[in-house]
């Protein structure tokens, strides 16, 4: 009984002791809620006071933000305004111009109105005074006849008088066809005269370059030629003043200057050099010398013998040289001498069938390009060039008028002019001057497609190897002056587009026809 009254009592004992945890539990829980709220609540006052904080500085922020904004707002309707005002203002200009043109308009309409009422009177006052015109001049005619009774004789001497007037006309036009007939006769006279001179002259035509080609006997000559480090080829140009070229043609040496004269020289020199073996600067020195005076003696003799063969006389020794000098130039690829020597036999000739001088012609036709000879080393043309050269060694006034119009349209004198037959005659003559069939063949073409190119041209034939053109035009489309002025503007358009050796003349052709039927 007592150990159940133990157990009782332990178990109550226990009992109340876990109810007094439980009630310890529940106070300590109570005071860590109550710490814990207290803190809490701080936080949330400081959050209230944070975001408070932010509110403000937002509240800022926004305030700027909206002011900045409202300021740009401001300046640009400012500027936009001021455009406004701008464009109202250039309207307000362009409308008041158009104001003042509308009303010039007005005033000008009111001007034409007025001259078409002034008009409108002047030609009903012309009619009015035609009228009386008309009856004036109906009065004079019954008056004239009243007065002048023309009888029947009266009436013949008049009929006399028609006629003769009508004579006087058609007199006119028959002199001007004797003038015409005149003038072909004349033309016709010196083609014969230009073709006797041709046919009395056959002289040979040599053709040179500006380039000279020396043989070699090998391939190992062009090491001798050049030499160590260049050494002779260096020599033989600066002694000679050429360019010496040596490429891999094989067993050739190209020697090029546009100087004739220096050309052959080292061409001469060259081929000695490769004859003798010995080729240093020294032994070049020694052989260009004496092939210099090899060439001052053939420049002398050719002079020379051009005068003795044209008997020409009494000529200053330094002006021979420089016509022989001509033997090594060369111009469209004809040799000057031997062109000179052709102009002064063609100008003997020509000079011998019009009665001119035929000596003072010769001299001229030989001295025509003596500016050639020398137009490579001064500078100017060959024309001025030769005007001084015969001014200084003497010769006479009427070859020194020849020589300064060897190209002028206008020569001045019966030499110049025998002296430009005569250099046409050499140039345009079958072979003289040298070109390739292609650009031949291009210029011809050429020519004959500038002259097609104009209006009312039917047909156009280039003859005389393109130094003559004629053009067939139509007679309904182009009249004789239209003719005279076509000739000239294709002339000039020819001459602005087309390189030609010489001179090209065009000739228009106008044919008329007129057809009937006797039936």
């Amino acid at each position: 009984m007592s150990e159940w009254i133990v157990i009782a009592v332990a178990a109550i004992a226990l009992v109340i002791g876990f109810a007094l945890h439980y009630l310890y539990r529940q106070i300590e829980l109570k005071k860590n809620i109550g710490i814990k709220k207290g803190e809490a609540e701080t936080i949330i006052e400081l959050a209230k006071k944070e975001s408070e904080k932010i509110k403000i500085q937002g509240e800022l922020k926004a305030k700027e933000i909206l002011e900045k904004r409202n300021s740009e707002i401001e300046r640009e309707s400012r500027e936009k305004q001021k455009e406004f005002f701008k464009v109202e203002k250039r309207l307000q200009k362009r409308e008041e111009a158009l104001d003042k043109k509308f009303e010039g308009f007005e005033k000008k309409e009111a001007e034409v109105s007025k001259i078409e009422r002034e008009m409108t009177q002047k030609e009903r006052a012309l009619e009015e005074k035609e009228k009386d015109l008309d009856a004036v001049i109906v009065e004079a005619k019954k008056k004239i006849e009243e007065i002048a009774g023309m009888t029947q004789e009266a009436a013949k001497n008049e009929l006399v008088n028609i006629i003769e007037d009508e004579g006087r006309h058609e007199a006119g036009k028959k002199l001007k066809q004797i003038e015409d007939q005149l003038h072909e006769d004349a033309e016709r006279k010196s083609k014969e005269i230009i073709a006797l001179a041709i046919q009395k002259y056959a002289g040979e035509y040599t053709s040179e370059k500006t380039i000279s080609v020396v043989n070699l006997p090998n391939d190992d000559m062009k090491g001798r030629i050049i030499g160590r480090e260049g050494r002779n080829i260096r020599s033989i140009e600066a002694r000679t003043g050429v360019d010496i070229i040596i490429d891999d043609t094989p067993e050739t040496v190209v020697i090029s200057s546009l100087n004739p004269i220096r050309r052959e020289i080292a061409r001469i020199s060259l081929e000695r050099l490769i004859d003798d073996g010995r080729i240093h600067p020294t032994r070049i020195e020694e052989i260009v010398f004496d092939v210099e005076k090899q060439i001052d003696r053939e420049i002398q003799k050719a002079g020379e013998e051009a005068l003795f063969d044209l008997g020409i006389a009494n000529m200053h020794p330094e002006l021979l040289k420089f016509v022989g000098r001509l033997k090594y130039r060369t111009s469209y690829s004809q040799n000057i001498l031997n062109h000179s020597i052709e102009v002064a036999f063609i100008c003997g000739i020509l000079a011998a069938e019009i009665g001119f001088d035929i000596k003072l012609a010769k001299r001229g036709g030989l001295l025509h390009d003596i500016g050639k000879a020398v137009d490579h080393e001064i500078e100017g043309s060959h024309v001025d060039i030769g005007e001084d050269l015969v001014r200084k060694y003497g010769e006479s006034d009427e070859i020194i008028r020849a020589v300064a119009s060897a190209h002028d349209p206008q020569p001045q004198s019966i030499l110049a002019i025998l002296c430009q037959a005569a250099d046409a005659i050499s140039a345009a003559r079958p072979g003289a001057r040298r070109e390739t069939y292609e650009a031949y063949v291009k210029r011809v073409e050429d020519i004959e497609n500038i002259a097609s190119s104009f209006r009312g041209v039917e047909k156009c034939y280039a003859i005389q190897a393109g130094r003559e053109v004629r053009v067939i035009v139509e007679s309904t489309k182009i009249n004789d002056e239209e003719g005279a002025l076509l000739s000239h503007e294709i002339a000039q358009k020819i001459e602005k587009e087309v390189a030609y050796p010489g001179q090209v003349k065009i000739t228009v052709i106008r044919e008329v026809r007129a057809t009937a039927i006797a039936s």
